[in-house]
């Protein structure tokens, strides 16, 4: 067999890809089988691959690789999100560039725009999760709009509302003024700003006296409709009744009491503008005052603006601040640092706005969910989560579900009249005609009626997921829902803790009557050496296409799954997938050496291969039960660290040197063949993490038939383990690297061999004697009674171990340097005892610094006592 000196990524890659589509590995449909199901959190349809979304399906590809070689049913749901927001958004930029403005377009011809962007960028990022190795059923991709998921969310708006849980109402919202849309409380980060707090005085009307207000935001006294003091403030007792004007604008408004003023917040009297500020709203309702808006949808200024109609807000504040200055109403600025909300999306500041908007009642729909997470019926992973979540759920507002935009699945409500109050809620025009005529009397047609032009969030749509993808609201007694559901897993960020999990939890109580998934996993935010979020802005991301063609599928997977432990940032760094290649080589090398092996059946297995076997069969069982733990703790990385020690030291550096012939010589055929099956075990447990690496080996060790590939194999099956052997091995392991170290100070070539007399105080079992021979290269093993004159020694606990000097060895020399390395050990020694008797330092120090110094300490003892008894042994 012509193996390659190289490893291929890239042509290997392709090939096994190619041929798991080929075999619809990938495919599941309902059987007799247990079912294990992943719905994928779908990326935006337009988007492309970053490093969230890396980590994020490496670990779904890990899971669900691992549980089809468990004989499950795998099932992992691809699909992509329209995106509302974004992809509208992108849409209208491309149209502006075309010379094309959106208000100049109708509906329909918009929304044309929109599905020739979406046929042409849709769908590039599943594509390039095929290169990552994403083992999904791709005959199962969903789109949130396809006609069927469209379908359901209709059905759902529909149901809900019968209900009476979906409402029309005035509320404030969070206006987004550059997608001019609103957005909901979930989407809004609330960020720190140095800003400024102006003082503005008010003349008291009919007097020459002043009242003096703080505010933030200066531009917005023009919708002032009061100011209000606390009754309780002796301050203002004089100002009762009595009414203030508006300066620039010179409205009369009424000064009105109400104990939400806090007395020692800026000066004690608050200007209220109730179509700008939720507070100021809830104090106008209450005392019934005007509300006058004084923003356009973009955020400049209307006509209650006055001569600063049609300007930005920002701009605004500037000039009004050097008219009221001017105008000797501003008494002072000052520094001042508060939180301000910024749409999720555009990154521009909310604008709080009064509006007509559609909303779902969510405090009764949440308690099922609630319940769920905090009985742990869905477990979240780290559980550290469970606190935001429960605070969350039992604060939980109403969710505003209608969005300004065109994009999207449409509100199925049809207006029979001018009034906001005059709809019916229907799946198609032609039942609202039914409903319209029921509800007034009239002979209505399709004509009479006008469909609601917003259209809904888009997580009312990702909110049904696990459900819609499985037709589970259309025919909810369908098979694949019944199988399928609920899922098992569910890999996600944590910052969508409540837009997607909490809301497919209720979901799926609501119209199942159970959990859509088992578990959460909850990834960190992959961020750069320097702790910053990786962004396209910041110039810190790196591209993951171009990272899988340098370091391979393969070691970019390990590389993020290194150091990403479950609801923790992942610190990326681009050694990391230096450090998978290099792992990828190390197995590729590991397979050449073997397959390189003359093998023979003339020769009898030695007693060493026997030895490194048995001993290998236990670490291969441990391997399995750590692994066992790690996956069913979702420690993902704990899994592969595992797995990569146990590759690297325990198969590489230990096993195969243990076995592995004479130079030149053959291999006898028992050995070999347990070589083999010991690398077939391998193979298994790294194919989740290392899916195509894995499967070249495993179709290069013999010809396999379709039913054979590794990606369906059965997962190692765990037995009984040698605890023992283990222990005894680690003991074995020491006194190697004691007689290593040993060639290694004195210059002795590895090909001489060495004898080795052994004093056992510890009564060592003798059984890995042979490994000792074998890799210390000793000719002589004999235990002894007495410690051997002339001898260098080392101790592994209480064992002393001594090889004679040779001819070679200069005596007089090697005391010299002993001596030397027994005064520097003496005088680290002695700096240590120094720490750990000042009580200062003991009392203060953190426990893991003094055990660290504890560890030096019996080090240096240790070091001392071989270093004298070596010198002794010299002296005789």
């Amino acid at each position: 067999m012509n193996i390659p000196t190289k490893y291929n990524a890239s042509k290997v890659e392709d090939k096994w890809y190619q041929y798991w589509m080929d075999n619809n590995y990938f495919y599941s449909s309902p059987d007799e089988r247990e079912s294990y199901s992943i719905v994928i959190p779908p990326p935006n349809v337009t988007g492309v691959l970053h490093m969230g979304h890396m980590l994020n399906n490496t670990i779904q590809d890990v899971l669900i690789r691992r549980a089809r070689m468990l004989g499950y049913n795998a099932c992992w749901v691809p699909g992509t999100d329209h995106a509302s927001i974004a992809t509208e958004a992108k849409v209208v930029a491309k149209l502006k560039e075309e010379g094309i403005n959106k208000l100049d377009l109708s509906r329909e011809e918009f929304l044309k725009h929109a599905w020739d962007w979406t046929h042409k960028h849709g769908g590039i990022i599943l594509e390039q999760l095929k290169k990552l190795g994403a083992s999904c059923d791709w005959k199962r991709t969903k789109f949130t709009m396809d006609d069927d998921l469209s379908e359901s969310v209709t059905k759902v708006f529909i149901d809900l509302y019968n209900k009476g849980l979906i409402y029309r109402g005035y509320r404030m919202v969070n206006w987004d003024p550059e997608a001019k849309t609103t957005v909901s409380d979930e989407e809004v980060i609330h960020v720190e700003k140095n800003g400024k707090l102006y003082y503005l005085r008010y003349q008291i009307e009919g007097e020459n006296n002043f009242v003096t207000i703080a505010t933030t935001r200066p531009e917005t006294i023009l919708g002032d409709t009061a100011v209000c003091i606390n009754p309780n403030d002796e301050r203002f007792k004089h100002l009762k009744g009595k009414k203030v004007i508006v300066p620039i604008a010179n409205r009369i408004i009424p000064i009105i009491e109400d104990e939400y003023v806090d007395m020692e917040f800026g000066t004690g009297c608050l200007k209220i503008t109730p179509a700008h500020d939720p507070n100021d709203k809830t104090i106008g309702e209450k005392h019934q005052l005007d509300v006058l808006d004084i923003f356009n949808d973009d955020a400049t200024l209307n006509s209650h603006g006055l001569h600063y109609q049609g300007k930005d807000r920002f701009v605004v504040r500037k000039e009004i601040v050097k008219e009221l200055d001017s105008s000797g109403f501003l008494v002072k600025v000052e520094d001042y640092q508060n939180k301000v909300g910024t749409s999720e999306r555009t990154g521009a500041i909310i604008e709080p706005k009064v509006s007509i908007q559609w909303f779902l009642k969510m405090k009764d729909l949440a308690e099922p969910a609630l319940k769920a997470v905090m009985e742990d019926e869905v477990q979240l992973v780290p559980e550290k989560f469970k606190n935001t979540y429960r605070h969350w759920m039992e604060n939980v507002r109403d969710w505003n579900i209608s969005r300004q935009l065109w994009w999207g699945h449409r509100i199925p409500a049809f207006y029979y009249s001018d009034s906001p109050n005059d709809f019916v809620v229907a799946e198609t025009i032609e039942e609202a005609v039914i409903l319209a005529k029921e509800k007034t009397g009239k002979n209505i047609t399709a004509n009479d009626l006008k469909q609601d032009e917003d259209a809904l969030d888009t997580w009312f749509s990702s909110w049904l997921w696990p459900i819609s993808v499985f037709d589970g609201i259309r025919n909810p007694e369908n098979e694949e829902i019944k199988y399928y559901y609920p899922t098992r897993d569910l890999v996600t960020a944590p910052e969508i803790i409540f837009f997607w999990v909490a809301r497919m939890i209720i979901a799926g109580y609501e119209y199942r009557g159970e959990k859509p998934f088992s578990n959460v996993y909850l990834t960190g935010i992959v961020r750069d050496k320097q702790g910053r979020k990786m962004s396209k802005s910041l110039g810190n991301s790196p591209d993951p296409i171009e990272l899988m063609e340098k370091y391979g599928a393969d070691g970019v997977r390990v590389g993020m799954l290194l150091t990403s432990p479950a609801g923790n940032d992942l610190p990326f760094d681009e050694e990391l997938c230096e450090q998978g290649r290099n792992f990828s080589n190390k197995i590729w090398n590991a397979f050449r050496l073997v397959k390189g092996w003359e093998v023979s059946a003339d020769i009898k297995q030695p007693d060493s291969a026997k030895q490194a076997i048995k001993w290998f069969d236990a670490k291969l069982e441990k391997a399995l039960r750590d692994l066992e733990k790690s996956y069913k703790g979702y420690r993902i990385s704990e899994a592969l660290m595992t797995t990569y020690k146990f590759i690297w030291d325990d198969f590489s550096s230990w096993y195969l040197e243990m076995v592995k012939p004479a130079y030149q010589s053959p291999i006898d055929v028992l050995t070999y063949k347990q070589t083999i099956s010991n690398f077939e075990q391998i193979l298994k447990i790294l194919h989740p993490f290392m899916p195509f690496i894995s499967e070249e080996i495993w179709q290069l060790i013999k010809d396999r038939k379709v039913d054979e590939a590794l990606i369906i194999t059965q997962w190692p099956k765990v037995k009984s383990k040698d605890e023992n052997l283990i222990k005894q091995f680690e003991f074995t392991s020491n006194v190697i690297s004691g007689i290593r170290t040993i060639r290694k100070d004195k210059n002795i070539p590895n090909k001489d061999s060495v004898e080795l007399f052994i004093l056992n105080n510890e009564k060592t079992n003798q059984d890995f004697d042979v490994i000792i021979k074998k890799l210390g290269n000793v000719s002589t093993l004999e235990y002894v009674n007495e410690k051997q004159e002339g001898a260098l020694s080392f101790r592994v606990k209480s064992n002393e171990y001594f090889i004679p000097m040779g001819d070679s060895i200069n005596i007089e020399d090697e005391i010299v340097k002993l001596e030397t390395e027994l005064k520097y050990a003496k005088g680290f020694l002695n700096s240590v005892h120094k720490k750990l008797s000042n009580e200062r330092f003991v009392n203060n120090a953190p426990e893991q610094v003094i055990a660290n110094e504890r560890k030096k300490e019996a080090d240096a003892i240790a070091k001392i006592v071989m270093l004298e008894e070596s010198l002794k042994s010299l002296k005789k």
